[in-house]
């Protein structure tokens, strides 16, 4: 039985309207009203793609101790490797612009669905481990890459900042269509 993990994470990453905020790091006017994630400012964007990034290096740090599969393992590091380059140049970017990313209501969704998920891969093995890794490493990209676009870059104010997001969303795009492609071939 196939278990698909990509409605979990659309529900993590879109049905956010209902939930309350209040969670920012500094009070302002635009983290008290977010209500969706197209009402979060740069800075509130900025810390849910840092988180993104930082979930999915934790999701293949699992992966590499929990699956004996190349494929498995060669996507993984290329997660870390990617997410993690990806995180340095927005932490860069974000210390040029003498900025700090803010703690939002998506951030602390998408944390909290994280852990239910790291918890569901440490307790799998074997081919079962290797199915529901790479279909949640494909819904997971499907959902923050949609946020992304959709959201996210018409939304940002700072050249830099869309800039970076565009880059990374290229990037993300491949991930996406390398999951796809473990998917079709563990389904075989």
């Amino acid at each position: 039985m196939k278990t698909y993990i990509f409605p979990l994470i659309v529900t993590a990453v879109l049905s956010t309207a209902a939930c309350e905020t209040g969670y920012g790091t500094q009070p302002n006017a635009e983290a008290e009203t977010a209500l969706s994630p197209a009402d979060l400012n740069d800075l509130e964007i900025a810390h849910v793609a840092y988180t993104a990034d930082t979930i999915d290096i934790r999701y293949a740090n699992i992966a590499l101790k929990r699956s004996s599969n190349p494929e498995i393992h060669a996507f993984a590091n290329t997660m870390i490797r990617d997410h993690t380059a990806v995180n340095e140049l927005a932490l860069a970017l974000l210390d040029k612009l003498g900025a700090q990313a803010q703690d939002n209501f998506l951030s602390q969704k998408l944390n909290a669905d994280a852990d239910v998920i790291a918890a569901k891969l440490n307790g799998l093995s074997g081919k079962e481990f290797d199915q529901y890794y790479a279909e949640n490493e494909l819904g997971y990209h499907k959902a923050v890459n949609g946020l992304i676009e959709n959201s996210f870059i018409p939304n940002i104010e700072n050249a830099e900042v869309k800039e970076l997001f565009e880059a990374g969303l290229e990037i993300f795009t491949g991930h996406q269509a390398h999951a796809d492609m473990m998917v079709k071939a563990l389904a075989e």
